[in-house]
């Protein structure tokens, strides 16, 4: 069985974020019809895994033999360096039932606050997996560093991103143009890896 994925082929994105959803189409370069878990009505496993790669691994493999579709799944978050690395893979935990970053991201300054601490030093990580129904995956990583900024800042992207400033750069990637952001985010350098694994 050939691991490479054919141009067209039918992927579904194992998340029921939109914005997520939109931005996997983006970073695979159009070349697949993408459908995601939430608009098949595909329920969202528990991720019960301790790590970003062994729920990404859960949720593509969920979705694959649910659709019966190659799936491709990424869980990504923020980690703090120091709150020894919260919220980590509870990232989206963090917003509530909600999903509301804004309260997300008052709870990281509020802890920064209490720990007392003045590093400001993240890092975003990003973890991508490929599921063939019943079959084989394909599991990567990438990992983006930065500094934490308060207040946030921008309206752009989603998640934590208007408190994250990367490395080198003056604007957070709430402020950021989409295309500048996916250039050289975590989720794009998981990317980078899995196209070099996957493409023809």
């Amino acid at each position: 069985m050939s691991l490479k994925l054919q141009n067209g082929t039918r992927l579904v994105a194992a998340t029921h974020n939109p914005g997520k959803a939109v931005e996997i189409a983006a970073l695979l370069d159009g070349r697949f019809d993408i459908v995601s878990a939430g608009d098949l009505g595909l329920p969202e496993p528990d991720e019960i895994e301790q790590t970003f790669m062994g729920n990404a691994l859960l949720k593509a493999r969920a979705a694959a033999d649910r659709a019966g579709l190659v799936a491709i799944a990424d869980d990504s978050g923020l980690s703090v360096a120091a709150l020894d690395g919260a919220p980590g893979i509870f990232s989206a935990r963090w917003a509530g039932p909600d999903k509301d970053f804004g309260h997300a991201m008052k709870k990281v300054e509020e802890r920064l606050e209490e720990v007392g601490s003045g590093d400001r030093a993240a890092w975003f990580t990003s973890a991508l997996a490929v599921a063939w129904p019943d079959g084989p995956c394909v599991v990567v990583e990438g990992r983006v560093d930065g500094t934490l900024v308060f207040p946030p800042r921008g309206e752009r992207g989603f998640g934590y991103d208007p408190i994250f400033l990367p490395e080198g750069r003056d604007q957070t990637f709430g402020e950021m143009d989409p295309a500048e952001k996916d250039a050289l985010s975590h989720r794009a350098r998981a990317f980078e890896k899995l196209k070099a694994a996957l493409f023809e």
